[in-house]
């Protein structure tokens, strides 16, 4: 009876445990807008991902992230290494992965696992020794010339085998002992591509290029012809559309065709650990690319990754995945993340080049194209004073996630947009929008020329969000801003003022007229600032005011402005008069 008493009070305290574990991150697709979900509601990455070998010592594990929770992170990437997680073939070694599980929890901060398995940066160096050694079972990639790479073929099934159960061991234990959904995603592969040839020659993938174009591949851009990406579409099309035939009849000759093979096999190879992984987990999946950048051409860069060229191949071939993203290093940086927000694909930047601009950037991607984070490469060498543009960035962002995901996707009712991301350097310097009837000028704050390093070459990224709660209520967050509100038809004002509101030496125009250049009776509207608080927002997005600005700080009613050095969130009040 005793046995049977405590077997039960054993049953009882597992069912209260199950009950009281927090929910799993998933990613969740809300009317067009996809979400990361985690501890049970709408969450933002603001994140940094560890340099390569950062993760490979518990002990560097124990001292770098105290550092990244003073920082203000909530979430770290960290690779998780085949090559030390199977020294030994079916021989487990899982102390890394324990000693970032145990170190995240005690700094309270969420994990993105990345498998670096068969491929890191297209290379195959973090496959472990013994799989190295015996490249006749577990053959390599070749060039046209029959060139051996250090580059594992995607077209093996023992490397693939191999690969996925490391990876499905790895991830059962890592998700058995996650009682506290710590990890809130998962990224498969690291930046997978083929180098020096657009395609792997080797024997096993000549016979599969040999087959011609899988059928699946054709009627998914049948299917979804209206959104393919222009370049595939067209070399689609331009060959007949064709729904069989070899991959040159298909697409036509050349190494983008090349390209195209090579980037089904790859997406059909990591299409198998994913749904492996779906048998385990629920947690968000995705695979990141190294970009097509500088003019190089496929196998200049890691040719047939999760470009966005190819977004229709990777979709059609791995369709387990929740989205493609892509690593920054670069410029361009808003044209590269305008490529990735498509309305098929939901933008997350697991890498990023770190710059003390790295939070300016998160606020525009997040405010602009609804990203679900950003993460800058080697965090762990980042600058965590106070003083530095990111901490106070990061920590500023951290206050606004429930505004920000309270409003991604959201539009008035012509449908723009209620919130907006603001990026701007020495080369974009201005932005302007129209909303309510007015138009709304956002610019630098150095495009003020109070303050002396405006005259710099080089200006400081500056970056923001800027939300409509309501007709002539706005939420203005960020830094290095200035916003001016004015009657949508207003006209260009030409006079100088000076840093004290008044007209500069010999400016005034004595013409009487108005501003707008508009003289019709009610043509003469006038946008005014009601008032202008400093809040702090709670976990709930309750918004507290905690200072006001008025006077020298809206240039007399002028405009809103955030400096440089600041990082501020801004309760805008406006309101109308002719």
């Amino acid at each position: 009876m005793k046995r049977i008493f405590i077997l039960l009070m054993a049953v009882a305290a597992l069912a209260v445990a199950q009950a009281n574990r927090p929910e799993q991150a998933k990613f969740i697709n809300d009317n067009g807008t996809g979400r990361l979900m985690a501890d049970g509601r709408p969450w933002l990455i603001l994140g940094g991902e560890l340099g390569n070998s950062s993760a490979s010592a518990p002990r560097d594990v124990a001292a770098i992230f105290p550092k990244l929770r003073d920082m203000g992170l909530n979430c770290v990437l960290v690779p998780a290494y085949w090559d030390l997680i199977e020294p030994e073939e079916r021989k487990f070694d899982f102390t890394t992965t324990d000693a970032v599980m145990d170190e995240a929890i005690r700094n309270d901060l969420k994990v993105v696992f990345l498998w670096f398995g068969a491929w890191k940066n297209s290379m195959s160096c973090y496959a472990p020794e013994w799989l190295k050694r015996d490249y006749r079972k577990y053959p390599r990639a070749r060039t046209r010339d029959g060139k051996p790479l250090e580059i594992a073929s995607a077209f093996s099934e023992n490397v693939l085998k191999a690969d996925s159960a490391a990876f499905t061991r790895w991830l059962s234990h890592t998700m058995a002992r996650d009682t506290l959904a710590t990890v809130v995603m998962v990224q498969i592969e690291n930046e997978i591509g083929m180098l020096e040839d657009a395609r792997d020659h080797s024997p096993l993938a000549e016979k599969e290029y040999a087959k011609g174009v899988p059928a699946a591949l054709t009627e998914h851009l049948a299917k979804n012809r209206k959104v393919l990406h222009p370049g595939i579409r067209k070399a689609w099309e331009e060959h007949g559309s064709r729904k069989n035939g070899s991959w040159e009849e298909v697409f036509g000759e050349g190494i983008y065709t090349d390209e195209y093979f090579m980037a089904w096999n790859y997406a059909r190879y990591v299409e198998r650990l994913a749904r492996a992984a779906r048998q385990i987990t629920g947690v968000p999946l995705y695979v990141n690319a190294a970009m097509n950048s500088r003019g190089r051409k496929p196998g200049e860069y890691p040719s047939a990754g999760p470009l966005i060229h190819l977004k229709d191949i990777w979709h059609a071939g791995a369709p387990t995945l929740d989205f493609l993203s892509p690593d920054l290093y670069d410029k361009g940086f808003t044209d590269w993340t305008a490529s990735y927000a498509t309305a098929d694909n939901t933008l997350f930047i697991p890498e990023i080049q770190r710059c003390e601009g790295n939070a300016a950037q998160a606020f525009y991607v997040m405010g602009e194209h609804d990203a679900i984070g950003l993460s800058p490469f080697s965090i762990e060498n980042s600058h965590d004073g106070p003083d530095s543009s990111n901490v106070k960035g990061y920590r500023l962002l951290r206050q606004l996630i429930p505004l920000i995901t309270r409003y991604q996707g959201k539009k008035d009712k012509k449908g723009t947009r209620d919130m907006q991301g603001l990026y701007f350097d020495h080369d974009s310097t201005t932005r302007v929008l129209h909303k309510d009837g007015m138009k709304i000028t956002a610019a630098h704050f150095f495009t003020l020329p109070w303050d002396a390093r405006a005259k710099e070459a080089v200006w400081p990224a500056a970056g923001g969000v800027l939300i409509r709660l309501a007709p002539r209520e706005y939420i203005l967050a960020g830094s290095g801003i200035v916003v001016k509100f004015e009657n949508d038809g207003a006209g260009e004002d030409s006079r100088r003022l000076g840093e004290d509101g008044f007209l500069e030496s010999g400016d005034a125009s004595g013409s009487g007229s108005d501003v707008t250049g508009r003289k019709g009776k009610g043509e003469q509207r006038r946008i005014g600032i009601a008032g202008v608080a400093e809040v702090e927002i709670d976990d709930e997005g309750k918004m507290t005011p905690i200072r006001y600005f008025n006077g020298d700080e809206t240039h007399q009613g002028r405009h809103v402005r955030i400096g440089v050095d600041d990082y501020r969130i801004l309760h805008i009040r406006l309101y109308e008069y002719e």
